[in-house]
C-alpha cells in the first residue's frame, strides 16, 4: 500500500507508535532503534520497513530530508519520577539528537512521546530550551498529557505527547478529543484469552476484573525477570484477580484455581496492540517490549490530527514554508 504521507521514526521500540502511525495513514520511510530484539520485532511484523539498528546519537538522517513527519518515543528515565530526574544531565537524554535530526530532515511536523514527569516543574527551563530550539527552525511546539484509557486502551497510562508544527501548518492542527465512552475493562479485554484452554473460572474472573489496568511497566535490561511492576502495581493487579509476580506461558488450564498470570499476548492487548502484532525474543524480552511501548490507539489519534493538518495545508496553501 502506498501512503501519501511519510514518516521517519526514532527510538521505535517494538512498534507501538509505528503501528499507530500506520493506522493513521503514514508510510514509514525508516525506523531507528538500538535494541536488537525490538528491531527483530519490527522486521518480523513488517519485512518491507527499513529498520536502522543504530544509536540515535550516531544516526544521520540526511537521506530522509523532506519527510512529512518525524516521530519518536525518546527514553523516559531522564524525566521519570521513578528515577533521579536528571533530565538534560542524564546520558540517556536524546532530545539533543532529536533536535539535530529535525534540523536534518525538515519535516512538516514532529511528534514525540515521553513520560508524565517531563511536565514537572523541575524541567520548566528545559522545556523552554526545547521550545526555543524548535522556534529557530520554524516550528511551534505544544505538549499535552494523554490518558490512554481515553482512547480505548484498557489501562491507566498517562503519557505526554509533544508536537511541533511547521509555521505554515500550525494553525490547522487540533488535538484529538477523548472518546465519548469508557475503555473496556480488563475482564472484557482478556476474557477470550483467559478462556482459550477451557478454564472454567474464566467468566467469574472476567466479571471480577471490572476496571481498567494499572500502568504496565516494561523496565530495563538491568531489571530481573518479567513482572507487572512495583508493589503498588501488583496490589492493583491483585484487585483485578491477576497475579502480577510474573508472566505465564499459556492461558490457565481447565481446572486452574487461584489468580492467573498474564501472558505476553494478554499484556499486548492491555497495551492496545492488535493480536496480529508479534513480538520477537523470549518471554522476558517480549514482555519488556510490550511494557515499554506507546499504545497504538493513542499514537493513531494524535497522528490522524497531524495528517489532517497537513492535508488542509496541501488543499488550502496560505503561507510560505518556513526556512
Amino acid at each position: 500500500m502506498t501512503h501519501p504521507f511519510t514518516s521517519l521514526e526514532l527510538c521505535a521500540g517494538a512498534g507501538g507508535q509505528a503501528r499507530g502511525l500506520e493506522l493513521a495513514g503514514f508510510g514509514h520511510e525508516g525506523l531507528v532503534e538500538i535494541d536488537s530484539d525490538c528491531c527483530q520485532t519490527l522486521r518480523l511484523n513488517r519485512p518491507s520497513w527499513t529498520v536502522h539498528e543504530n544509536d540515535l546519537n550516531l544516526f544521520s538522517a540526511q537521506n530522509y530530508r523532506g519527510i512529512d513527519l518525524l516521530a519518536g518515543g525518546l527514553p523516559c528515565p531522564p524525566f521519570s519520577i521513578a528515577g533521579k530526574q536528571l533530565g538534560e544531565k542524564d546520558e540517556r537524554n536524546l532530545f539533543p539528537a532529536a533536535i539535530r535530526l529535525i534540523d536534518e530532515t525538515k519535516p512538516k511536523a514532529v511528534m514525540i512521546e515521553n513520560v508524565r514527569g517531563f511536565l514537572g516543574a523541575v524541567f520548566e527551563d528545559y522545556r523552554g530550551f526545547i521550545r526555543r530550539e524548535l522556534e529557530k527552525m520554524g516550528y511551534e511546539a505544544h505538549w499535552r498529557l494523554f490518558n490512554a484509557s481515553d482512547y480505548g486502551v484498557p489501562q491507566l497510562r498517562p503519557r505526554v505527547v509533544i508536537v511541533a508544527l511547521r509555521n505554515d501548518i500550525k494553525d490547522a492542527f487540533e488535538w484529538p478529543q477523548p472518546r465519548a465512552f469508557d475503555a473496556p475493562t480488563v475482564g472484557e479485554t482478556l476474557h477470550d484469552l483467559m478462556a482459550a484452554k477451557g478454564w472454567r473460572g474464566a467468566k467469574t474472573w472476567a466479571d471480577r476484573a471490572n476496571d481498567i489496568a494499572p500502568t504496565l511497566v516494561g523496565g530495563s535490561k538491568k531489571h530481573g525477570g518479567p513482572d507487572l511492576g512495583p508493589t503498588r502495581a501488583k496490589a492493583a493487579w491483585a484487585s483485578l484477580g491477576v497475579n502480577g509476580k510474573g508472566l505465564a506461558d499459556e492461558a490457565p488450564e481447565r481446572d486452574f484455581v487461584g489468580m492467573p498470570k498474564l501472558t505476553v499476548r494478554m499484556a499486548a492487548r492491555i497495551q492496545g496492540f492488535d493480536d496480529a502484532w508479534a513480538f520477537s525474543g523470549r518471554k522476558t524480552a517480549a514482555y519488556r517490549q510490550v511494557g515499554n511501548a506507546f499504545p497504538p490507539p493513542v499514537a493513531r489519534a494524535v497522528a490522524s490530527k497531524l495528517k489532517e493538518a497537513m492535508a488542509r495545508r496541501t488543499i488550502y496553501p496560505s503561507a510560505s514554508v518556513a526556512r
